[in-house]
């Protein structure tokens, strides 16, 4: 299959047509093996998810070494599941050799943890070209349906993975609970965060809002001094070899292949995923004649991403989609590294105030305006990978967020207090700290009005530093979070001491928020306690504090 498979742009079918559902014959027409759509190249709910997947039945034989990266599933339609994994038929074909044989791997679909009753089944061909990993889209499935999935090679199977469909997406849905995750960086930490969520038997999906590995090499931007794991290769990632072997590397963690095996993933990239503070142009953490050019070093990232990542990809702009779940939200993620301007040198820059300047480029911003204004959905969820919400710091603003692109951000308020949308609530990563602000329609006279047109709930870092873990620990936490909060009194709760995940419920009653801390990122059998809980009403635009977590 070319380089990349021939999606359609972004779109899906649950946003009003914009992305045709992939029928059989379509899925023929792109490539689809037997039944259901096998798309393979790189880059190409109603209910509960339920437990973790037990262990593949005793008729077949389950091989770990050749299935050693897990099985994943992600960006689950009414009617499709995007269904992952890495073959290694023989022990040259590492990730990122560029060595092993060509080879053909089966999948099927069952609607059974013993797999007798299989729906979908079918085979497709993978090799060094890709990595040895294989990518499937299962077409033709049942709305609001778990379904369990394996892979299988030489007479081996993979583990099962366990993947549920979307709603409808003209059904009423009572509920949709979703974990909440960003920036997991292995030499600062373990993954106890994705260890605990995979243990949950309530959670329908999983949101990760970027930052999902990181480029340096070992030593650099550790866990305050501490190198937890070391990273493979033993060097910065630029090249695709090097990107390929980081994702795998990643990969092998367990509680990363637990958590991908119990759950459909919706992802989009931040910056790490390439370079540190990337841009469409370049990043900060590249110096072009030291490390190539820019642009051979983003397509090489992109395409071990492409490879590794259970995401559906679509010509051109892959990363900025939408999600819908029924009648009761829609989830539009988007990708602010690929099309954004290159920031500004300091918070005082005379270009701040240029409105040509774009976080999203032109095109991602007409396709965000138009899923707030869907009025076929109660809740209107975005993903965005650094904070949206306007932030007075000390020493001004941080230009890499939407505070770098004022323009930008000015236009989704406009857009949202025209259109009257009241339940728009922005998922955020990046920060390394937990926050639930309003967002003011207004930032100078909020403190007067309270006039909010929205709600951002911010993620902590799985492992990767926060302020807290500095010199002064939390006590300059605590001084800093204060600061902040005087100086934007939007801002209704910060910790910036935390590392561990949030799970966000949304029914037509209200949307709520609970954030979890780790006892210690760098034990790996650390303990996770519930911090606090934030929720918005329905119909209203302002977060409230809650003494109750989510049961």
């Amino acid at each position: 299959m070319p380089f990349p498979p021939p999606w359609s742009r972004g779109r899906t079918p649950e946003t009003g047509g914009l992305l045709r559902p992939v029928t059989r014959r379509r899925a023929l027409l792109l490539g689809g093996a037997l039944t259901g759509a096998a798309l393979v190249g790189p880059p190409g709910p109603d209910g509960p998810a339920g437990r973790p997947p037990p262990p593949a039945p005793a008729a077949a034989r389950l091989d770990r070494t050749l299935f050693a990266h897990g099985v994943a599933s992600g960006d689950p339609w009414s009617t499709a599941v995007v269904l992952w994994t890495r073959v290694t038929p023989d022990p040259a074909a590492t990730p990122g050799s560029g060595r092993g044989p060509e080879c053909t791997v089966s999948w099927e679909v069952a609607t059974d943890d013993g797999f007798r009753r299989i729906v979908r089944s079918g085979s497709v061909t993978t090799g060094p070209e890709r990595d040895h990993t294989v990518t499937v889209d299962v077409a033709e499935l049942q709305p609001s349906t778990t379904y369990w999935y394996r892979f299988g090679f030489r007479g081996a199977v993979s583990p099962a993975g366990r993947a549920r469909t979307a709603p409808d997406p003209g059904a009423a849905v009572g509920r949709l609970r979703m974990a909440v995750v960003s920036c997991a960086n292995l030499q600062a930490g373990w993954f106890g965060a994705y260890r605990h969520l995979a243990a949950r038997d309530d959670l329908d999906v999983v949101v990760h809002l970027g930052d999902y590995l990181y480029e340096y090499g070992p030593g650099g931007y550790q866990a305050s001094g501490v190198v937890v794991r070391p990273h493979d290769p033993p060097c910065e990632t630029v090249t695709l070899a090097d990107y390929r072997r980081r994702h795998a590397q990643y990969r092998s963690d367990p509680d990363l292949q637990a958590l991908h095996a119990a759950l459909p993933w919706v992802v989009t990239w931040d910056d790490h995923e390439t370079a540190n503070d990337a841009w469409s142009g370049g990043a900060e953490n590249h110096t072009p004649g030291v490390e190539g050019e820019w642009a051979a070093r983003r397509a090489a990232a992109r395409r071990a991403y492409a490879e590794w990542m259970p995401v559906r990809w679509a010509a051109g702009d892959p990363l900025y989609r939408r999600l819908r779940f029924g009648r009761l939200a829609v989830l539009t993620m988007l990708d602010l590294r690929s099309h954004r301007d290159r920031p500004v040198g300091s918070p005082s820059d005379p270009r701040l105030a240029d409105r040509r300047r774009s976080i999203t480029g032109t095109e991602q911003m007409s396709f965000l305006l138009d899923g707030l204004a869907d009025r076929h959905v109660q809740w209107t969820l975005v993903g965005t990978s650094v904070m949206f919400a306007p932030v007075r710091l000390p020493a001004g603003v941080n230009v890499d967020q939407w505070d770098g692109y004022p323009a930008d951000r000015a236009r989704v308020v406009e857009h949202l207090v025209e259109h009257g949308v009241r339940n728009a609530v922005f998922l955020t990563g990046d920060q390394h700290s937990g926050w639930a602000s309003d967002l003011p329609a207004d930032p100078l006279a909020y403190a007067t009005t309270g006039e909010s047109v929205g709600v951002e709930f911010a993620c902590p870092s799985v492992t990767s530093d926060a302020i807290a873990d500095g010199s002064g620990g939390e006590a300059r936490g605590r001084a800093a979070a204060a600061a902040i909060r005087e100086r934007n009194p939007h801002v209704r709760h910060l910790d910036l001491a935390s590392h561990g995940f949030c799970v966000l419920e949304v029914t037509p009653a209200a949307a709520q928020m609970d954030w979890y801390a780790l006892a210690d990122r760098t034990d790996p059998r650390s303990a996770a306690v519930w911090s606090t809980s934030w929720r918005v009403p329905a119909g209203s635009p302002r977060v409230q504090r809650t003494g109750a977590r989510i049961v």
